[in-house]
């Protein structure tokens, strides 16, 4: 015979269905008011971002400094010098080489610009000095009308340098104190926080404090491995640079998709000028052949042994941080979904029910039944719930 609905068990599936869909839509909406928060105080969350990423990388000397009877103040100090000295080691690293051979390259350039202008003159362009001659002038006419772009373009990009620097700043003051007072935090902030939230989230930030850790310790393992990779390929080629153009790529690691794109573009452009068109294209082949390499076995197989991440959820994450937030979502799309993973992980910690070995004392209990399974408090750990 057909069977009818229970008109009961209906109504009751109604009313669960519009109150986990109700719950749901609070939630998206407390998300984001706090995304949209999070965007207004964008320029003084991202230096502190900045900071605690360049905290990772230094707090291990720092450390040891303390460790071994430096005073906090003292330990930090050196820490932050010793970062900056290394930092101005890495620019000059770069800069002395080049222009120590930017007359060869600048002569490469010349050559290579004659090189394209015959070779666009022969067949099959037969493209006549009158015709190269008429096209840059249109190309300077369209430039002279959008003067005014130009300008707006190059205001931005100022704005956009001036803006950098002052993070930089902030980042490295912030660092300094983070160096400094970070082992106090905690404490100072459990003595602040009432009840749970005085053990939750201490625990919680200590466990985000090492993802973070092992977030920048992997970006700084593949960049390294980048940079030995195009290196050796680059000094087999023989393009000239080659330790420059290593540490530019293992530098631009750390900014996703336009860190490499723009150090593949210089190893290509120098062996262009300087080698000629065949070395320059094995070197674009070498580059793509590395960052996919790169992008798609070796940092998603070493975030995801590092952060407790799967390779899916880490190639997944990048692309939706990119399509949201551009170059700084790429960037802090993995150690996020890494935070919301310890966040989410913990939860089920607190949430999830204590496991329970079968009674040892009392012979005769019933297959399944507990200790502790009679009296007050049945059910819950230590005869009742915990103190809140």
């Amino acid at each position: 015979m057909p069977t009818t609905l229970n008109s009961a068990k209906t109504r009751a599936a109604l009313r669960v269905s519009a109150r986990i869909s109700l719950e749901l839509l609070l939630v998206l909406l407390m998300t984001a008011a706090a995304l949209w928060l999070l965007g207004r105080m964008w320029p003084i969350v991202w230096p502190v971002i900045v900071a605690l990423l360049l905290t990772t990388l230094t707090w291990p000397p720092a450390r040891f400094l303390r460790r071994h009877g430096w005073r906090p103040a003292l330990a930090a100090s050196v820490v932050t010098v010793l970062f900056l000295v290394l930092a101005a080691g890495i620019i000059v690293l770069i800069a002395v080489p080049v222009a120590s051979q930017s007359g060869e390259l600048t002569a490469g350039v010349v050559n290579g610009i004659q090189q394209i202008r015959e070779w666009a003159a022969g067949p099959p362009l037969n493209i006549g000095d009158d015709e190269i001659t008429r096209a840059l002038d249109t190309a300077a006419a369209r430039i002279q009308g959008s003067v005014g772009g130009i300008v707006t373009a190059t205001l931005t990009g100022v704005g956009t340098v001036v803006n950098g620097l002052i993070t930089t700043v902030l980042a490295l003051f912030l660092m300094f104190f983070f160096l400094k007072d970070g082992p106090r935090f905690l404490p100072w902030l459990t003595r602040q926080l009432p009840g749970r939230l005085a053990t939750d989230v201490p625990a919680v930030a200590t466990r985000g404090w090492d993802t973070l850790g092992a977030f920048v310790r992997s970006q700084a393992f593949v960049g390294l491995l980048d940079a030995v990779l195009i290196g050796l390929g680059l000094w087999i080629v023989g393009v000239p640079l080659v330790l420059p153009l290593a540490v530019l790529t293992f530098v631009s690691a750390f900014v996703p998709i336009v860190g490499a794109l723009f150090a593949g573009f210089v190893a290509v452009l120098i062996a262009l000028v300087s080698n000629g068109l065949t070395d320059a294209l094995i070197v674009l082949a070498l580059i793509i052949v590395v960052q996919q390499l790169e992008g798609n076995v070796f940092q998603p197989m070493v975030q995801s042994r590092g952060l407790g991440l799967h390779a899916a959820v880490v190639l997944l994450a990048v692309a939706l941080g990119g399509s949201l937030a551009g170059i700084i979502g790429s960037l802090l799309a993995v150690p996020a979904a890494a935070l919301v993973a310890v966040l989410w992980n913990y939860l089920r910690e607190q949430l999830s029910e204590p496991v329970r070995e079968p009674d040892a004392v009392t012979g005769g209990s019933e297959p399944g039944q507990v200790s502790g399974t009679a009296g007050p408090g049945a059910g819950e750990p230590d005869g009742g719930p915990a103190p809140a």
